[in-house]
């Protein structure tokens, strides 16, 4: 029982004493300005490369079943 307790203060104490960093914001401009057709293209490379490969193997979920 005693083993159980002291695993209990164990974790209370790495819980309550951790540490949160301030997030480095700033509140200067962006040094530059990024146009709506980058942004547009970046969304698209991301989506293609995270949905893609997924739409592939959802699209070709048969044959991979029937593979012998």
């Amino acid at each position: 029982m005693s083993g159980i307790k002291r695993s209990v203060n164990l974790l209370r104490v790495a819980v309550r004493s951790q540490l949160v960093s301030k997030a480095a914001l700033s509140h200067k401009p962006a040094k530059h300005d990024i146009s709506a057709g980058e942004q547009g293209f970046a969304l698209l490379v991301m989506f293609v490369t995270i949905l893609g490969p997924s739409g592939w193997v959802l699209a070709h979920l048969e044959d991979y079943k029937n593979h012998s």
